[in-house]
């Protein structure tokens, strides 16, 4: 039996979400990053977004909080949002979770890509952002396959809640995978959207389908007398 309900969160603002904002803001063509994408740690107002879903979460489980079943991307940012919203709650770790790999785009902004790479740049246009894979990186369609694989996890569920614990552009994809959604249908939906920082995204099981109950909910932000921060996901900037 699958999950009855996926709560798909994305980690806290990190340190790298706001040197890329301030670097694409100020025309720059690099971003001021000085740890791999893995090793990268929230800001102070990124843990304080993770904390704030402890009651959220644990208002939501209820009886279920000691059964739910609970992965994190490996990465820093993610790893440290699910400690500060889980407390000592054990939960484990998914390499399959984590943030799409840019490869040779890594610590370039978008006016960087076409300064430095423009046959990149050109590539990424014609191919579009969900086919495009930069060298040694990693296209939309990568992340969709390891997300695929990871869905099989779903399947020894029973019928609990599901916590992920990820990144902006996996969260995107889980809907492309578990709805069923075409490439045009996923954009589409994109176009006004954007998953912000320490949000739910609640999916509902619906028979043998699933439906978005909930999409980049931040009311537990809200109550926290926190700001909603959304800063794209690098991979989303540069596409």
């Amino acid at each position: 039996m699958t999950a009855a309900k996926i709560l798909l969160i994305r980690h806290g603002e990190s340190v790298a979400n706001v040197a890329a904002t301030a670097a694409e803001a100020a025309g720059a063509e690099t971003i001021d990053v000085t740890a791999r994408d893995a090793d990268v740690p929230l800001s102070a107002l990124g843990e304080r977004q993770a904390a704030s879903l402890r009651p959220r979460l644990r208002d939501e489980l209820g009886a279920e909080w000691d059964r739910a079943l609970v992965w994190s991307s490996p990465y820093r940012r993610a790893v440290n949002t699910a400690q500060l919203a889980l407390g000592d709650r054990a939960f484990a770790i998914d390499e399959r979770l984590r943030d799409r790999e840019l490869g040779i785009l890594d610590a370039l902004t978008s006016r960087g890509v076409d300064a430095r790479l423009p046959e990149e740049a050109a590539r990424r246009r014609w191919l579009g952002k969900f086919y495009y894979r930069p060298p040694g990186g990693e296209a939309w369609t990568d992340v969709a396959l390891r997300l695929r694989s990871f869905t099989g996890e779903l399947g020894h569920a029973d019928g609990r809640t599901v916590l992920l614990f990820t990144h902006d552009a996996v969260v995107s994809l889980f809907l492309y995978v578990l709805l069923g959604w075409t490439e045009e249908q996923l954009n589409a939906f994109l176009v006004d959207r954007v998953v912000g920082n320490a949000t739910v995204t609640t999916l509902v099981a619906d028979g043998p389908a699933w439906r978005v109950e909930a999409f980049s909910d931040d009311a537990h932000l809200t109550a926290a007398g926190l700001p909603a921060t959304e800063h794209p996901g690098a991979a989303r900037v540069i596409d």
